[in-house]
């Protein structure tokens, strides 16, 4: 199984994109988490744009649905070790999505410069799309 990143679903909604899912990814093996989803619906200024973005977005299974404070922990953890390891996360949902990858064993394929640097201090999966 694979969570898509938020990086590699707004090219896949930009208008010219060169990416195409089915080229990058099987869809049927695709997850995504809802702080995935929420940074992906909140860029849409076009309300139709917006309902279709929702829809296929929620159309894919979504890992932590409930998520616990486990999770939030987990993502504060990646976080502080990688401030110790002198590397900078530059987001802190990227922290909350790689918890979300280790705690259910998947991949995340991104095209991000966060994810490098979390698999470095973490047991994180990432492949660059």
């Amino acid at each position: 199984m694979i969570l898509v990143d938020t990086s590699i679903w707004i090219e896949f909604f930009r208008k010219n994109s060169r990416l195409r899912p089915a080229s990058a990814f099987d869809i049927d093996e695709t997850v995504t988490c809802l702080p995935i989803v929420q940074e992906v619906l909140q860029g849409f200024r076009d309300e139709e744009a917006f309902r279709r973005a929702r829809e296929a977005m929620l159309a894919l299974p979504i890992v932590e649905s409930l998520m616990s404070l486990e999770v939030f922990e987990h993502a504060a953890d990646l976080y502080r070790l990688a401030r110790r390891q002198g590397l900078t996360v530059r987001s802190s949902i990227d922290c909350l999505i790689a918890a979300c990858a280790i705690r259910n064993d998947l991949t995340v394929l991104h095209c991000d410069r966060d994810y490098p640097a979390l698999a470095r201090i973490s047991t994180l999966r990432e492949r660059r799309a």
